[in-house]
């Protein structure tokens, strides 16, 4: 099945091709729905995944205005431990005008680019800054954010595509910096500047991983080699890699399912932003 000259790609995407192709095959262009779990045990994943939707749908609500103490009266446990660390850090009290949930698309290859910022405060004509809230057990290591896909993607399509918040001038790469902030280790926050190289490798990047995955046919998309990630992945019964998932206090951010934020909008309802 050669890929639809519509499909979309977004930094889940491309990092679920990065690590292991027959997931992109499985997930992206079969569309194969699987009954399984990404992690042990299950209530407490499932319910720690819930928790992190909500605490990024109440961070959304306090940048749209909602006072903080309404919201605080709607939580315990680890969301009222995060909100806490969200109120004492505030990382998204910086200068500018803010963004929230701010959708910005691009051509790349031939095809649509996508991704989703939980938020972007911008400075025109000075920086641009996107956060990324993270409700993971684990702080990944600055070397690792770089390299993840989501770093690049985020980064190079506010270069490409962001104008239109910087009064309509284009962003240079050194105005641009994207910062994780983790809700269990809300005093460590990473920031990750951009310049010029970066991006020019990003494009590269990016453009050949696109053109790969165009140019596959159906059997040219392996399992991956590094069968520590089937541990967290559904299909991995399907591709007889076990059937027992991986316990939830061993996975990294890495081994995580994208299923906050990225994947719960509909792209369809994207208008082309043209580069």
């Amino acid at each position: 099945m050669p890929l639809p000259a519509d499909f979309q790609f977004s930094q889940s995407s491309l990092q679920d091709f990065v690590d292991c192709p027959r997931r992109f095959q499985l997930r992206y262009l079969w569309d194969v729905a699987w009954p399984a779990v990404a992690a042990e045990p299950i209530e407490e994943h499932e319910r720690r995944i819930q928790h992190g939707l909500s605490f990024h749908r109440m961070v959304q609500q306090h940048l749209l205005g909602l006072p903080e103490d309404a919201l605080v009266r709607m939580v315990d446990g680890d969301l009222a431990r995060w909100w806490a660390g969200y109120r004492t850090y505030r990382p998204a009290e910086l200068p500018g005008a803010r963004y929230p949930e701010m959708i910005l698309t691009a051509t790349v290859a031939g095809y649509r680019m996508v991704a989703k910022y939980d938020l972007l405060v911008m400075q025109p004509g000075e920086r641009a800054v996107i956060l990324d809230w993270k409700t993971s057990q684990k702080r990944s290591s600055s070397a690792a954010l770089k390299l993840r896909l989501q770093t690049r993607v985020y980064r190079y399509l506010l270069v490409r595509a962001g104008a239109h918040y910087n009064g309509g001038a284009p962003l240079a790469p050194g105005q641009v910096e994207m910062r994780y902030w983790f809700a269990e280790f809300p005093e460590s926050a990473e920031r990750l500047p951009y310049d010029a190289a970066q991006f020019d490798e990003d494009a590269l990047t990016l453009t050949d991983l696109i053109t790969q995955i165009a140019a596959l046919g159906d059997d040219d998309f392996p399992l991956t080699s590094d069968e520590r990630r089937c541990q967290y992945c559904l299909y991995r019964s399907y591709c007889e890699r076990g059937v027992q998932a991986g316990q939830m206090d061993a996975m990294d951010y890495e081994d995580a399912p994208a299923t906050i934020n990225e994947l719960s909008f509909d792209f369809e309802q994207i208008a082309e932003i043209a580069f």
